[in-house]
């Protein structure tokens, strides 16, 4: 594990929000139609994935398919610089705490990612609100300009930051498990290609510390397995946040802006578990296979580029 010092943190920061830009950027089209496709956008409501993708460019124009990128990586570079930078220095704490024993390696893991995930959510929500706002709207019935103009016009209308905060519950909730999975996942993944498969799925760390890095393919598919089974856990969690981070777009929609639990419980008498809160679930993979996949490789990328990862040294025998 490297030293934690300011310069670390420092580098840790630009890697996390790089990779997080690269992430998002590479999944945008299909963000926006999960969003869409879970609100039951008048619109689009009908709509499956490629249909959605293709009315979407039809009704208003092929840049549509990124609207809400733009507040999207406003807040995504703080949001994955503080997840990534954070689960290191959980992860430190925790194994200072009890010691590196390998039998609680995969317990740290998931305790770090979760306590990342929260930390990083809770200090960007509001721009996740922003951004469902302005993903949501289609050409021709804006209510929001850009996005300060969102931002003031929910603190003015809807009750000030708790406005700003609608779903942060429900929000937690999912990322406890999204997050711990996600990063449990790809460190096991990782250890496991390093232990078994080393010839196939390693390399020598450039700075010659007798470690071992994953190839970007393998780091590719071990980000990709991470995100599916992490994002099958949390769904239910995130159908309910886009519920009620939207509720008050429209007057037939506000029964969504009350509680987690009461959010939760109306999804399910209304539309059941398939339709209601596992809506969009096929486009959900399609976006958080590559999306996770690409962070995480970004990320230890990005890492070897600044010389913050030296490697892990794995004891076959």
């Amino acid at each position: 594990m490297e030293t934690l010092t300011v310069s670390f943190i420092s580098k840790s920061l630009v890697a996390g929000g790089v990779a997080g830009m690269c992430a998002k950027t590479t999944v945008a089209p299909l963000d926006r139609i999960k969003i869409l496709l879970q609100a039951h956008n008048k619109h689009y409501k009908h709509d499956g994935v490629v249909s959605g993708l293709r009315n979407i460019v039809a009704r208003e124009n092929v840049w549509a398919l990124y609207k809400g990128n733009g507040a999207q990586m406003v807040r995504i570079f703080p949001y994955a610089s503080t997840q990534f930078t954070s689960f290191e220095l959980y992860k430190k704490a925790l194994q200072n705490f009890w010691g590196p024993q390998q039998s609680l390696r995969g317990l740290t893991s998931a305790m770090a990612g979760s306590a990342a995930g929260v930390t990083a959510v809770f200090l960007t929500y509001p721009l996740d609100t922003i951004r469902a706002r302005l993903a949501f709207q289609v050409a021709g019935e804006h209510i929001y300009s850009g996005i300060i103009n969102a931002a003031t016009t929910i603190f003015h209308t809807e009750g000030g930051l708790r406005a700003l905060y609608r779903g942060f519950s429900a929000t937690v909730c999912g990322m406890i498990p999204y997050a711990g999975l996600s990063f449990y996942c790809f460190e096991q993944m990782k250890y496991l290609c390093m232990k078994f498969l080393p010839q196939h799925t390693c390399r020598p760390c450039e700075k010659n510390t007798g470690g071992l890095v994953l190839k970007v393919p393998a780091k590719l598919l071990c980000g990709g397995l991470a995100g599916a089974v992490a994002q099958s856990f949390s769904y239910p969690f995130d159908v309910t946040r886009r519920r009620m981070q939207l509720a008050w777009m429209s007057e037939e929609t506000r029964k969504f802006g009350m509680g987690m639990v009461d959010t939760l419980r109306l999804i399910y008498r209304q539309d059941g578990v398939i339709r209601g809160l596992y809506r969009g679930m096929s486009i959900n993979y399609m976006r958080a296979i590559p999306m996770v996949a690409v962070s995480f490789s970004t990320y230890e990328v990005t890492k070897q580029l600044l010389g913050l990862d030296t490697g892990i040294s794995i004891k076959t025998g």
